[in-house]
């Protein structure tokens, strides 16, 4: 078993997921909240989270023979993605737009299901990354080993959560704009080496 491959896998699902970047907007999306109601909307989205995460993780791959697509162009097409996901973080329009998501939430609305659970969550870079990941071998171990890395952001995500208020104190707006841009940085160059591997499954690198 390669270690290497789930720490990549972990690294990846960790930027597009993004926690510290959600846990300002878990804030905005719970401003009238009790601790303890906080702490169940974020239990709630984290479950339904990794209810869609496991159910494409598991069954993308068969969706995707289904209608006749490879496994090699949607790598190509899902690094596509998340470079887009990736430009978006380094010029802050995805912070832009997930405060505003957030704005236009009714503080009595439960935000857990949405956009917390999808698309915050499991937006579409999340769930085209999961099928990414476990088409990437069919062993039963990988397949496990790629939930358990997704859990394992999911767990992080439950603790900055949890912690979301100092959190977003200690970070203030100009912190958790840089540590996004270098998270973006970081999902730019795995983005690309989705592509490229994409490219070689292919067959055009031979």
């Amino acid at each position: 078993m390669d270690m290497a491959t789930y720490i990549t896998a972990f690294v990846t699902l960790f930027v597009v997921i993004d926690p510290i970047g959600l846990a300002p907007i878990f804030i905005a999306l719970t401003p009238d909240q009790t601790g303890a109601q906080r702490r169940r909307i974020g239990a709630r989205s984290l479950v339904i989270a990794a209810i869609l995460l496991t159910l494409f993780g598991l069954t993308g791959d068969a969706i995707l023979s289904g209608i006749g697509i490879s496994i090699s162009a949607f790598r190509i097409a899902g690094g596509l993605l998340l470079f887009l996901t990736a430009l978006d973080m380094l010029f802050e329009r995805r912070t832009e737009r997930r405060e505003g998501q957030a704005e236009g939430e009714n503080p009595a609305h439960d935000p857990s299901v949405f956009p917390l659970a999808m698309p915050l969550l499991a937006g579409p870079g999340a769930l085209a990354t999961m099928i990414l990941l476990v088409g990437e071998n069919q062993g039963a171990a990988h397949v496990v080993m790629v939930h358990v890395m997704m859990l394992s952001v999911l767990a992080i995500c439950m603790v900055l959560f949890a912690l979301a208020t100092p959190l977003a104190r200690a970070l203030g707006r100009t912190g958790t704009m840089v540590v996004t841009r270098l998270l973006g940085m970081l999902l730019a160059a795995l983005s690309v080496q989705f592509v490229i591997d994409g490219l070689r499954g292919s067959g055009l690198f031979g």
